[in-house]
């Protein structure tokens, strides 16, 4: 018999399978924020498929993306609309999301903007804007879901998303505030992370690389061509792609991991 110290799995010899599925999110509440469109709709619908229930919230009506889930998936959805910038929105949007499904687990924290401007034409309500939506929307949301565990005596994960762009300067766009905003979501995690570990909350971050989304979609073809020239795999990353990670994250397999940040780039900052 081999055994681990955790009660949630074991593996007899020969057959090495594990007693629950821990990639499996059954019995689970998730919010995932910015799921109203590209990469928050998408990994909304691969969380439905691990076997939880999802609460999407978005500045825009989501009604139909989770009604859309729902049907597709045999899982309990709503939709809370909510600007993420406004803490007291937050506060009763998280509110909200427990009222109608009862309780909350998981929350995948991923809304989040992009300006490409150069810095000396970034106008100070341009900065504030892309900083309101991707750091203090990021944090207030965060802080919401972790007051709402720590006040109902659960433990929770949270995956946010970050980007590569914490880590390097994109070129040839300019995108300072961007860049800026998603460093601070980074190091957030990490503070959070070790704030929150003895509340038995894990927050963790994926930084995803050159996504196609619409967001990218609409960005000017020759930018797209020196991006995908520069990426080892020579093509941009898809949304599906990323929900393996977040998925990881969220669910007991990886219990042991908390204050991470997994880059999904396909090896564009390696190199």
């Amino acid at each position: 018999m081999y055994y681990s110290t955790s009660p949630q799995y074991y593996a007899t010899k020969g057959e090495k399978t594990m007693k629950n599925d821990l990639f499996s999110l059954g019995g689970k509440v998730a919010v995932v924020t910015g799921g109203n469109q590209g990469i928050g709709k998408v990994v909304a619908g691969f969380i439905a498929d691990a076997g939880a229930d999802v609460v999407i919230i978005d500045l825009n009506d989501a009604t139909k993306v989770a009604r859309d889930i729902a049907e597709e998936y045999g899982v309990r959805t709503a939709a809370v609309a909510c600007d993420v910038t406004k803490p007291q929105e937050v506060e009763k949007a998280i509110e909200e999301a427990a009222r109608k499904m009862g309780t909350l687990d998981l929350l995948f924290n991923n809304a989040g903007i992009c300006l490409h401007k150069d810095a000396l034409d970034c106008t100070p309500q341009d900065w504030l804007k892309v900083v309101d939506v991707n750091l203090n929307g990021i944090f207030f949301v965060a802080q919401a879901f972790g007051k709402y565990l720590v006040r109902n005596g659960k433990k929770g994960n949270i995956v946010n998303t970050a980007s590569m762009s914490a880590t390097i300067v994109n070129i040839p766009q300019g995108q300072a505030s961007y860049n800026s905003s998603k460093a601070g979501v980074a190091h957030l995690t990490k503070s959070l992370a070790v704030e929150w570990a003895g509340k038995g909350i894990r927050v963790n971050s994926i930084s995803p690389g050159y996504i196609m989304t619409e967001m990218t979609g609409n960005v000017r073809k020759d930018w797209q061509e020196l991006w995908v020239n520069s990426i080892p795999f020579k093509r941009m990353g898809r949304p599906e792609e990323l929900a393996g990670a977040v998925i990881y994250f969220l669910s007991d397999a990886s219990t042991y991991t908390s204050g991470c940040d997994m880059l999904i780039d396909g090896c564009f900052t390696v190199v």
